[in-house]
């Protein structure tokens, strides 16, 4: 993330949201791991079967994440209307998935770290639609 996020800085055509985006992408790079990794430690858990809505929301999560931090590194010239509409996608999933992981916090602390790393995202990606013009 941090060569990503050099090349930007270094952008001959930076957005004026430059620092919200930076933001944006650390959260959601922090997010699709933890992601990942949650869906990967409910597959070790002994109540697989129950935590089957995690994992998928999981995954979900992680692949919408790493697809915004993708359309969200293309500043020169970007659609708005792509650039909104995949930042809508992110907060859903990360709503989603933050909430179910969430109800399971209690029991499984690796939920209860990617509800927090969903929850910090979707805050991320709110500030990035408030600042585009």
């Amino acid at each position: 993330m941090d060569h990503a996020i050099a090349v930007l800085r270094t952008h001959p055509r930076p957005p004026a949201e430059l620092d919200a985006i930076l933001s944006c992408l650390r959260s959601l790079a922090d997010c699709a791991a933890a992601c990942s990794a949650c869906a990967d430690a409910c597959l070790a858990e002994d109540t697989v079967a129950e935590l089957r809505s995690c994992i998928r929301l999981d995954l979900n999560c992680a692949t919408i994440c790493a697809a915004t931090a993708t359309v969200l590194t293309r500043v020169a010239e970007p659609s708005e209307v792509v650039v909104r509409a995949q930042l809508a996608a992110c907060l859903a999933a990360c709503r989603e998935c933050g909430d179910e992981c969430g109800s399971h916090a209690g029991m499984h602390a690796h939920c209860a770290a990617c509800a927090e790393a969903c929850r910090a995202c979707h805050d991320a990606c709110s500030d990035v639609l408030k600042v585009m013009h």
